[in-house]
């Protein structure tokens, strides 16, 4: 241990309400103290002392001075012997039997811990996206090989086909996170069966059909994911490892691309067509995953040990560090069991939640500006004149620069601790991209092949700050009840959003897209400049709250918290993000 952390003594917290203020006054009396001894806690504000990968890139001193052997046990409300009582968690909590506030650690066993879990938690969920991208978007390779023309149909039934998987995707969204947080994301991933049915579509009806069964099966997967996730990670690493999660959803892509070049040669074997064989092979290989994620997804931290993981993945020390570290960094997430079902009240509360409704709003409107361009992009190439091959190939240099700018602006935003004005980054990005080629292809001087590729994939590498914008959801929300209903209503806000999205460029409107494209400038200068308005609102309701607080005596603010009706971020010692 490092000798710049003296131990101390202290006693183990007890059960009851009083335990706190008991320790602090047994532990004047030796008499009371036990003999093993516990580390102090670590200062105030040193929640980023534990290295990162920010820390090799931006501050290398820091680094080098950096003790793993210090206390990183952070300070919380659970200290303040006078408010203490009003934090406690919840009788009914999951992982209640390992609540201890007395309790220390080091980093360099938070390090292992969280280790663990990356491989462990973030890495299956990983799969799991990816699979759930593979069924939902390989409609885009089936389209190089000629769907549209096999089923008979035109642009704007495949733009059809579009808004009604977003619409049941819309649909399932809220009712989907209801019954998995009662019964848990592990037990609702059962929908690569219907995308295996494609290979069998013959008709028009048939494609609709499809479509509207698999948004219904797949909503609310990715709200389900995000409330698990944050059932082990901290507020400070959601958002980059929500990062890996959409790095998960687009390297599907380019694997699928990849594949989609051999499959899609199967052409004719067995009388089938290309696209057919796509939709057969890739759906058996999400099945798979599909079944495999039940047996991946433990329920909570506590509960890793089970008939088919006998030893679980925590040795009992490691499963305290792992739930105190969480509960000392939010300790709304004690307020309720993770598998107890959301009554209507809480819903109605959570829906009704007006300091969550601008971000659902740029849920909305923040995936609209790159959203066409994006559905379109093998369509366009092939109507530009490149081969199928080519065409499948050409979308891959996007798909690797929206990877680099997605890692990149969720780094940013851990390091300096900023959203809005980071989110905004993206749609000042694709702004000139539009302008560009709203200008340079006309009907009068068409733009050439290999001129609007350029443009388009310097388009669609833009900074993607989904990650941000769900962590920023999820922090602020203020408890688990308004977390699990705010990240669905904010998914489904975007579902709209690309609903909008998939209807912006129509039949008559191609191949150049003028008046869709003059829609998609107008809605990107909306976004750079709604963002600072939301930032500005945040930092205004923080600053009163803060003067109100600050005027309270210890007595004034237990007395708020014992009588108080609000809930979550309604309370007064809820600090907003930003």
């Amino acid at each position: 241990m490092s000798d710049s952390v003296a131990p101390t003594l202290a006693v183990t917290y007890a059960s009851s309400d009083s335990s706190i203020e008991k320790d602090i006054n047994d532990a004047k009396d030796p008499s009371t103290i036990h003999a093993e001894p516990v580390y102090p806690l670590a200062p105030a504000g040193s929640d980023n002392s534990s290295p990162r990968l920010t820390d090799h890139i931006f501050n290398r001193k820091r680094l080098r001075a950096f003790d793993l052997d210090a206390v990183a046990t952070q300070p919380s409300v659970f200290d303040d012997p006078g408010l203490a009582k009003q934090y406690r968690p919840t009788e009914k909590w999951e992982n209640l039997s390992n609540f201890d506030p007395s309790f220390r650690w080091t980093w360099r066993e938070e390090k292992a811990v969280i280790k663990k879990i990356d491989i462990r938690v973030l890495i299956w969920a990983c799969v799991g996206f990816a699979a759930l991208n593979i069924d939902r978007y390989n409609i885009s390779q089936a389209n190089t090989d000629g769907i549209i023309k096999d089923l008979g149909m035109d642009t704007n039934d495949f733009n059809l086909g579009n808004t009604i998987f977003r619409l049941t995707f819309l649909a399932a969204e809220l009712p989907s996170q209801l019954v998995s947080k009662a019964i848990g994301p592990d037990r609702m991933i059962g929908w690569s069966v219907t995308t295996l049915c494609q290979f069998w579509l013959t008709n028009r009806t048939g494609f609709l059909v499809c479509r509207a069964l698999i948004g219904f099966v797949q909503g609310g997967f990715i709200p389900d994911m995000i409330l698990y996730l944050s059932y082990f990670y901290k507020t400070r690493e959601l958002p980059m490892r929500l990062a890996w999660f959409w790095v998960a959803h687009t390297s599907s892509g380019i694997v699928s691309s990849l594949l989609s070049i051999g499959i899609l040669k199967m052409r004719g074997i067995g009388g089938k067509t290309g696209w057919q064989w796509l939709f057969l092979l890739e759906g058996i290989l999400t099945v798979f995953i599909g079944i495999a994620t039940f047996f991946m997804m433990p329920s909570s931290i506590s509960k890793t040990k089970t008939w088919f993981r006998p030893n679980g993945w925590f040795t009992e020390r490691e499963e305290k560090i792992a739930v105190m570290r969480l509960l000392r960094d939010d300790h709304t997430k004690g307020d309720i069991h993770n598998r107890q079902a959301l009554s209507f009240r809480m819903v109605w509360d959570s829906l009704t939640d007006y300091h969550l409704w601008p971000i659902y709003l740029q849920g909305f409107l923040f995936s609209i500006p790159g959203g066409p361009p994006d559905t379109y992009l093998t369509l366009s190439l092939r109507q530009l004149g490149f081969s199928k091959t080519n065409t499948n190939l050409l979308t891959i240099p996007s798909d690797i620069g929206h990877i680099v700018f997605l890692l990149i602006i969720t780094l940013l935003s851990e390091v300096w601790n900023e959203r809005a004005w980071l989110a905004a980054t993206s749609s000042g990005w694709i702004l000139p991209f539009l302008v560009a080629i709203y200008v340079r292809n006309t009907p009068e001087h068409p733009i050439k092949p290999w001129a609007f590729f350029g443009l388009i994939t310097g388009l669609l590498s833009h900074p993607y700050v989904h990650a941000i914008q769900v962590a920023w959801i999820s922090s602020n929300s203020g408890s688990v009840r308004s977390r699990t209903v705010g990240s669905s209503v904010y998914n489904m806000f975007c579902q709209v959003g690309s609903i909008a999205a998939a209807n912006i460029y129509q039949e008559d409107d191609k191949p150049y897209y003028r008046r869709g494209n003059s829609v998609l400038i107008a809605v990107a200068v909306v976004n750079i400049v709604l963002y600072p308005a939301i930032k500005a609102m945040y930092v205004w309701t923080n600053k009163r709250r803060e003067r109100i607080w600050g005027e309270m005596s210890t007595e004034e603010r237990a007395h708020y918290l014992d009588t108080t009706t609000n809930k979550g971020n309604r309370r007064l010692d809820f600090q907003f993000l930003h």
